[in-house]
């Protein structure tokens, strides 16, 4: 049976991102993205609502979303969903975040080095727990 885990957004950082290393010493950017959403209702009055998303950067893509990204940032962001199970105080938790594959810059910073415009992994992504 086929199955697809692909989730695309687009909004700004919520933060600067934060580099992480893995118990084996491997690093890693995680980082916030908001995504807001406009609507009016059949009265009129206009309501918005911001969705927060929690994004991990593994590999090269995570170097370059250290160095580049920074808050208010405007991306797209492409890659994959993953929840994690833990348990706190007895009760079980998930926590479901954005595996990021594809990132692209959608706003022009001035004091910006040269950017990359898309930068996609095409080697496999490597997480550790």
């Amino acid at each position: 049976m086929p199955s697809l885990n692909r989730v695309q957004i687009i909004g700004r950082l919520g933060k600067d991102p934060l580099e992480k290393t893995t118990k084996k010493g491997t690093k890693f950017a995680v980082f916030t993205v908001a995504v807001d959403r406009q609507w009016k209702d059949s009265g009129g009055t206009t309501h918005k609502e911001i969705d927060w998303f929690n994004v991990e950067a593994w590999g090269r893509l995570g170097e370059i979303c250290l160095e580049y990204l920074k808050k208010g940032r405007l991306i797209f962001l492409e890659g994959r969903l993953r929840t994690n199970r833990y348990e706190k105080d007895g009760e079980i938790k998930f926590f479901t975040k954005v595996i990021a594959r594809q990132m692209q810059m959608l706003d022009y910073q001035a004091q910006d080095k040269k950017e990359p415009d898309d930068i996609e992994l095409d080697e496999k992504i490597v997480e550790e727990e």
